[in-house]
């Protein structure tokens, strides 16, 4: 008897603890949806409901969550299945958190930003716990500080590069006589004007697609040649710094007799987003790495997936340091790293311009040992990469209709 009584208290504190969740979910503000291993819907809360304006739990029950959870880029794009995070992760079986993506709701196919999640549960059932949260305020208060910062940087740019000018002007021998101890302040205030200056075109570069106001503009391309012809620009750079710079990979197996890649890889990017990557990630591999040492840039294809990496033989990064090295104003803080400039925004820059590509970034390293660095973006097929062209092609040849300047108000 007292066997059966402790089964049944068993049961019935079990009971209560699914109340309490069930009750706990209910009354949350972020959306929460179960499903099994196959991503059919087991449990949804009435958050989750009103946000995907599905009209109620049982219209949603039984469903394959593809069919509820509709996603495109933060920026308003329809994302291809190799972009979608959600996706990725259920068939992968790893977590993602917070990714910023938008929610198409339902039939009303309103926009909502959220940030979603993925939870793998450690039951039998492996079942997937998917949360998504309205970002919406969250968005607008981080706009408004973007606006604050940029209109900040542009207000102070101008004085800034009026001090530079005329620091300029002070230790050029043809417009000004100083002596040597005067020389040395004065080069190290125009130093620090210029620091200033590339600090406040960083902030206004970032807050500009961080606010909304830049988007990506997207177009097929060739990504083994288009990036190397980016990497090129910094071989007189790397060679005055006296560094081995070479584009393909450091194992010759990869590459042909005339050291170029066999490998022909299509991306669909925004270029201007791709070479702002570029030039920041070359830019410190030169910076960070001593006389002597090596850079290899390369691009491969790596499933649906484009792959470029920028490796250094420099000075690497602490394991502390590297989980930080992309978020903003971050500066990893040692003897080698105090006398080399920088504004802590350029890998951040980095990160920020791949993701709004569909991409993300991580790194690699030791410190004392080197760095690389990688951009992993959606890869396209050759045919898909040949069907966007055309379309880029005839848009090209589409005359634009004029706009008539005298018709202010839509009759005459």
């Amino acid at each position: 008897m007292s066997l059966f009584n402790r089964k049944t208290q068993t049961q019935s504190t079990a009971n209560g603890n699914n109340f309490l969740t069930e009750l706990a979910l209910a009354t949350i503000h972020d959306g929460v949806i179960i499903t099994n291993r196959s991503g059919v819907i087991q449990f949804i809360n009435p958050a989750a409901v009103i946000m995907l304006d599905c009209g109620s739990a049982e219209n949603a029950l039984g469903l394959d969550y593809g069919l509820l959870l509709k996603l495109e880029s933060k920026e308003g794009r329809e994302l291809l299945e190799n972009e979608n995070p959600l996706i990725q992760a259920m068939r992968t079986n790893q977590q993602i958190e917070n990714q910023a993506v938008c929610l198409v709701a339902g039939p009303s196919a309103k926009r909502i930003p959220v940030a979603i999640s993925l939870v793998i549960a450690n039951n039998n059932e492996s079942n997937r716990i998917i949360t998504f949260r309205n970002i919406t305020k969250e968005l607008a208060e981080e706009s408004e500080q973007a606006e604050f910062i940029s209109t900040a940087s542009h207000e102070m740019r101008t004085p800034v590069a009026s001090i530079e000018g005329y620091l300029s002007l002070a230790l050029n021998p043809q417009t000004a006589t100083i002596d040597e101890r005067a020389r040395k302040y004065l080069t190290s205030a125009h130093s620090a004007s210029q620091h200033l200056g590339r600090l406040f075109r960083n902030l206004i570069d970032v807050t500009k697609l961080d606010d909304g106001r830049l988007r990506p503009n997207f177009e097929p391309v060739e990504m083994v040649g288009t990036v190397k012809q980016m990497a090129d620009n910094f071989v007189m750079a790397a060679q005055n710094a006296k560094l081995n710079f070479q584009f393909g990979s450091n194992d010759p197996a990869t590459v042909n007799n005339s050291g170029r890649l066999e490998q022909v890889v299509y991306g669909y990017v925004d270029v201007n987003f791709l070479q702002e990557i570029m030039n920041n990630l070359i830019e410190n591999a030169i910076k960070y790495t001593p006389a002597g040492g090596s850079i290899y840039v390369n691009v491969l294809g790596d499933g649906d997936r484009a792959l470029i990496n920028v490796t250094d033989t420099g000075i690497g990064i602490s394991s502390d340091d590297i989980q930080h090295v992309f978020q903003k104003f971050y500066r990893a803080d040692n003897s080698d790293t105090r006398t080399i400039g920088g504004t802590g925004l350029g890998l951040y820059l980095v990160k920020q311009r791949a993701e709004a590509m569909g991409g993300h970034v991580w790194a690699e390293s030791a410190f004392g040992e080197g760095s690389t660095f990688y951009v992993s973006l959606p890869r396209i097929s050759g045919d898909e990469y040949e069907k966007r062209m055309i379309a880029v092609n005839n848009a090209k040849m589409v005359p634009q209709t004029p706009v008539n300047n005298n018709n202010q108000g839509g009759k005459q």
